[in-house]
């Protein structure tokens, strides 16, 4: 396992446009509290056979992995705070096959040297975009990015898509079934409404346009 450093090692892109291009993108919008019910239902219908998954802390980390595993997953979390004994066992044992989820956080993935995996899922979106194009990293030519945004992260999501030039599709995760023990997971987050992105300031010059046109053409009737 690489040593923890301060800051993240991620990567320089001259141009995040053509590499966020490569990949397929996706959002799912949930409430914050449902996002691991969500991650679970998710990876459990999705078919891929392995995924690296991101939090924003080593706490996350450690209760996401705790609660997938609950859930009947083979997860297993790495972050700096582990004794580098159990980091370099669960990288083995995802090397290996033997775990399918790997969580972890933007502070250590590139040491990782984590490559070729189908899927990589943003647990919680990151406050630099650098971030999220190093989690690009970790995929194949055909792998997919998917971000699960709770309403508090709109900005941050804003701020991916301008950067990658993209308006990264939504999709939705029908409501959770109930499991076959008879518990039911908590239902999908109801009527999140889709804020609008990138068109704000557009629509507010478009208006100040048209109210100066309307004083110009009410002026010059006046002068006639």
């Amino acid at each position: 396992m690489p040593e923890q450093t301060d800051q993240p090692n991620y990567k320089q892109f001259n141009d995040p446009a053509s590499v966020a291009r490569r990949f397929k993108h996706k959002i799912y919008r949930v409430e914050r509290k449902d996002k691991a019910a969500m991650l679970a239902h998710f990876i459990k219908s999705s078919g891929y056979e392995q995924a690296v998954v991101i939090t924003k802390t080593k706490r996350d980390a450690d209760a996401l992995c705790g609660y997938l595993v609950t859930q009947g997953l083979k997860a297993a979390a790495i972050h700096g705070s582990k004794r580098s004994e159990e980091n370099e066992a669960a990288a083995k044992a995802f090397a290996e096959g033997e775990v399918n989820i790997l969580i972890t956080t933007d502070m250590i993935l590139q040491g990782l040297g984590l490559s070729s995996l189908p899927l990589m899922i943003s647990y919680d979106l990151p406050t630099e975009t650098g971030h999220y194009m190093s989690r690009l990293g970790c995929l194949d030519e055909r792998g997919h990015a998917v971000s699960l945004v709770s309403p508090d992260e709109q900005t941050l999501l804003e701020a991916i898509e301008w950067v990658t030039k993209l308006e990264i599709p939504e999709a939705e995760l029908e409501g959770f079934a109930a499991t076959d023990d008879g518990d039911a997971l908590p239902q999908r987050t109801k009527d999140l409404k889709k804020k609008p992105r990138h068109r704000t300031q557009r629509r507010k010059t478009g208006s100040k346009s048209k109210e100066k046109d309307d004083t110009r053409s009410e002026t010059k009737q006046g002068d006639n």
